[in-house]
C-alpha cells in the first residue's frame, strides 16, 4: 500500500492524495490549489494520469478539497466520486460558481490584456459541462455505513464536523493478505457549533493523514458566537448607527452566521437590525441544509421545533438578483450585510467592498480562514489600498476578525484528534493541510506525546505504508 501526497503539502488548499492498493488507485479530495499567485491552469498539472485513477473520494465540498474535480473529468477520469449526500449536493453548487469565477476572470482578462500570452492563460479552467460531467459521477454513501469499494477496500464515512455532509475517510485493507487501516480527517470541525453537528472520533487506525490548519493556534474559549456578534453589532450598527460587512462562505458559514443572529435577534438582545444575504448561492445552499436536515445539530432541531426555521427571522432579507443586491448599497440604514466570497476571491462581496473599503464608518468582520494571496489575506495582515474592480483603494474601513465562528478545529482539537488513537499501534501521522509553522507545532505537540509524525514538504512524496 503506497500513499502519495499530491496537494497541501505544507499549505491549506489544494487537498489531493492518493492511495495505492497494488494496482488501484484511489484519490482522496482534489481540490483547487488557491496559492499559485492568479494562474489557475498550474491545477491543471496533475502529477498521474487522471484516467488511471479508478475511484474518487471526496470528504467533503469546500472548493479546496472538490475544486480541481472537473479538471480531473476533463482530462480523462471515468470512475465514480463517492461522498455523503450533502457533500453531493453542495459541491454542485459551488463548482457551478467556480464556473462563473472562471468566465469573469477570463473576460476581465481578455477586456485588459496586454500581450497575447496573458489572454490564453486566462482562459476558464473548466466549463459548465465538465461539472455535469462530474455531477454525473457522484455516488453517495451514508454516514458509518461501511462501503465496499472492491474485494480488498472498504470505505467508512465518519462525521467531521466542519461542514453539512462533511466526513472523515476511514479505508479497511487487505494488503496481500496483511489487513491495514488508513484514516484522512479532511477537515475537522469544532464541538458546539451552530447548526453543524460534533466530529465524532475516529475508530483505531494504522495511519492517520491529518490536517493541520490551526496547529499551534487555540480558538477563543468560553464566549459564544452570539455574545461575540452581540457586541459588536451593539457598536456598529446601534451606537455608531454604521455598516457591518461580513464576508462569508455562502455554503456552511453563512448558515451557521444566520442561525446565530436569529438566536440574537430571537431572544431579545439587541434591537432588530436588517439583515441582508446577498448571495444567491447562499440561499440555495440554505435550502440544501433543509432538504438534509436530519444532518443538522440538536440544538438546530430543537429550535426549529419550538420556534420554526433557524434560517429566517424578521428583518432578514436573502437578496437575489443582481438589481436588488445594487439596491443595498444604497439602503443607508444601519445593517448587516453578508456577502461571498468569505476570502473576498469573487462574488458580490466585491462589489460591497468597493462601495465601503473607504467608509469610516463601516465595519468588515472577518469568520473565517483567508488563504496567502487572496484579498482577505492582505487586508487581514494590514494592507492600506488594495486593488479592488480594476481600482486601488485606500482603507478607511474598519477590520476585525473573529474566530468563534470558525468552522475548523484548533490545535487542541488537532491534538486531541489524534490522541485518540492508541500510540502504540497508530504506525505514521501524516500533517497536511497547514501552514509550515502551523505543522510544525502540531507535529512538536504529537511528538511529546509519543506519535511518529511526517510532514511531506512538498507534493508528489511517495510513502511505503
Amino acid at each position: 500500500m503506497k500513499l502519495t501526497i499530491h496537494g497541501a503539502a505544507m499549505q491549506v488548499t489544494g487537498s489531493m492524495h492518493l492511495l495505492q492498493v497494488g494496482q488501484y488507485k484511489i484519490l482522496v479530495d482534489c481540490g483547487l490549489d488557491y496559492e499559485k499567485e492568479h494562474n489557475v491552469q498550474v491545477n491543471e498539472d496533475f502529477d498521474f494520469r487522471p484516467e488511471e485513477i479508478d475511484v474518487v473520494v471526496l470528504t467533503h465540498a469546500h472548493i479546496d478539497h472538490s475544486g480541481n474535480l472537473p479538471t480531473l473529468v476533463r482530462l480523462g477520469f471515468s470512475g465514480q466520486i463517492l461522498c455523503t449526500p450533502p457533500t453531493a449536493d453542495l459541491t454542485e453548487l459551488l463548482l457551478l460558481d467556480s464556473v462563473n469565477i472562471f468566465m469573469q476572470k477570463a473576460q476581465k482578462g481578455r477586456r485588459h490584456k496586454r500581450h497575447r500570452h496573458q489572454s490564453a492563460g486566462a482562459q476558464p479552467l473548466y466549463l459548465q459541462k465538465h461539472v455535469m460531467d462530474t455531477v454525473d459521477r457522484f455516488v453517495t454513501i451514508g454516514f458509518n455505513r461501511p462501503f465496499r469499494i472492491n474485494g480488498d477496500i472498504e470505505l467508512t464515512f465518519i462525521t467531521a464536523g466542519h461542514l453539512l455532509g462533511a466526513a472523515s475517510a476511514v479505508f479497511k485493507v487487505n494488503d496481500n493478505g496483511v489487513e491495514k487501516t488508513i484514516a484522512f480527517t479532511g477537515d475537522i470541525g469544532r464541538k458546539n457549533y451552530p447548526v453543524l453537528n460534533d466530529p465524532e472520533p475516529l475508530p483505531p487506525v494504522d495511519y492517520l493523514v491529518s490536517e493541520s490548519t490551526y496547529g499551534g493556534r487555540l480558538h477563543t474559549k468560553d464566549v459564544s458566537a452570539e455574545q461575540v456578534l452581540t457586541e459588536i453589532i451593539d457598536k456598529v450598527c446601534l451606537k455608531e448607527q454604521g455598516r457591518l460587512i461580513i464576508p462569508a462562505f455562502s455554503i456552511g458559514r453563512t448558515q451557521s452566521l444566520v442561525f446565530a443572529l436569529n438566536k440574537i435577534f430571537s431572544s431579545g438582545l439587541l434591537a432588530p437590525v436588517k439583515v441582508f444575504v446577498d448571495s444567491p448561492m447562499a440561499t440555495m445552499a440554505t435550502g440544501i441544509f433543509r432538504k438534509h436536515h436530519q444532518h443538522v445539530n440538536p440544538e438546530a432541531q430543537e429550535f426549529y421545533n419550538k420556534q420554526g426555521d433557524e434560517f429566517e427571522f424578521e428583518n432578514l432579507t436573502y437578496v437575489e438578483n443582481l438589481k436588488d443586491s445594487r439596491q443595498v448599497s444604497n439602503y443607508y440604514e444601519p445593517c448587516i450585510i453578508i456577502s461571498s466570497a468569505g476570502m473576498l476571491e469573487g462574488g458580490r462581496i466585491q462589489d460591497h467592498l468597493f462601495y465601503n473599503i473607504q467608509n469610516y464608518y463601516c465595519t468588515i468582520l472577518f469568520i473565517g480562514y483567508c488563504a496567502k494571496g487572496t484579498l482577505g489575506h492582505r487586508l487581514l495582515r494590514g494592507d492600506s489600498i488594495v486593488h479592488i474592480k480594476d481600482r486601488d483603494l485606500a482603507v478607511y474601513a474598519t477590520i476585525k476578525q473573529t474566530d468563534v465562528l470558525s468552522a475548523h478545529g484548533d490545535h487542541d482539537d488537532l491534538l486531541n484528534n489524534i490522541k485518540q488513537q492508541n500510540k502504540d499501534t497508530l504506525k505514521q501521522v501524516f500533517l497536511v493541510h497547514g501552514e509550515a509553522g502551523s505543522m510544525q507545532l502540531l507535529a512538536d505537540a504529537a511528538e511529546q506525546e509519543g506519535y511518529h509524525v511526517t510532514i511531506p514538504e512538498k507534493k508528489g512524496l511517495t510513502y511505503e505504508l
